[in-house]
């Protein structure tokens, strides 16, 4: 039986770092065997739910620019699945929710980069996917519903994002986080673990710093549909809360 995990996916350069972080999510893979992961990538928006289809090698897309050269030359040859794909989109259809097939798309580093360091054989067949930043928190919890029990079949759902997530607001020499940051995912923490949705629905007027540690939803939305495909009857558990930069939130929870 899998969990459904919420994943700090950290910066592109994660991806050549050995560090605490890292660390980290390599032992945390090791923790899990999973026959397919599904994974929802802050780096991939769409109106509708889309996902990727194909049971060929995922293109490792690189997403970002000014990196040095190495970051151009990584490679992660996960297999897609249309098996698992077909069984996300029978799920989401029962429900009333609208997807579309990407065939083309590859990995973005939302994925590929936590995914690296966790299962570094690339020898789990993935399916990543979307995103919709103007969905509220509520909504993207029922997106995460329509999975649950998923886990019972071995498949591992992962919201890959960043609680606090503002290019604008860190510190490169710091040692310390931000208070304002902790004091946010505190709230965060505290309101997952009571399965408030309710609250966390309406973070931007409830949570402290939301507006400073949320500029803009794309990152944080991945939270909530991790939370709402785990199991409900097991209580949210914080794997990790550490920070770069002061500011940039590394938070990881179990459901």
């Amino acid at each position: 039986m899998m969990p459904s995990l919420f994943i700090g996916h950290g910066s592109p350069l994660l991806a050549v770092q050995h560090n605490e972080y890292s660390n980290f999510l390599s032992e945390l893979g090791k923790q899990f065997k999973p026959k397919a992961i599904v994974i929802f990538s802050a780096h991939w928006e769409s109106e509708l739910l889309s996902f990727t289809y194909t049971d060929d090698v995922l293109d490792t897309v690189y997403d970002y620019y000014g990196f040095p050269d190495e970051m151009y030359q990584i490679k992660y040859p996960a297999k897609g699945t249309i098996e698992v794909a077909q069984m996300l989109e029978k799920r989401f259809k029962n429900v009333g929710i609208q997807t579309k097939r990407e065939e083309k798309r590859g990995l973005d580093h939302g994925s590929w980069v936590a995914l690296r360091h966790m299962f570094p054989k690339a020898d789990i067949p993935v399916v990543q996917l979307s995103v919709n930043p103007f969905l509220s928190p509520k909504e993207h919890h029922n997106i995460g519903r329509a999975l649950q029990g998923i886990g019972d079949e071995d498949i591992l759902v992962i919201g890959s994002g960043t609680t606090v997530h503002n290019l604008r607001w860190f510190y490169p020499e710091a040692t310390e986080p931000a208070k304002e940051a902790v004091e946010f995912d505190n709230w965060i923490i505290n309101k997952v673990q009571q399965k408030d949705v309710d609250s966390l629905d309406n973070y931007l007027q409830l949570a402290p710093h939301a507006s400073l540690a949320v500029p803009r939803p794309e990152h944080f939305v991945p939270l909530f549909i991790a939370m709402g495909s785990g199991n409900e009857n097991k209580k949210p558990v914080v794997i990790n809360q550490t920070y770069e930069f002061g500011t940039m939130s590394n938070l990881c929870i179990e459901f």
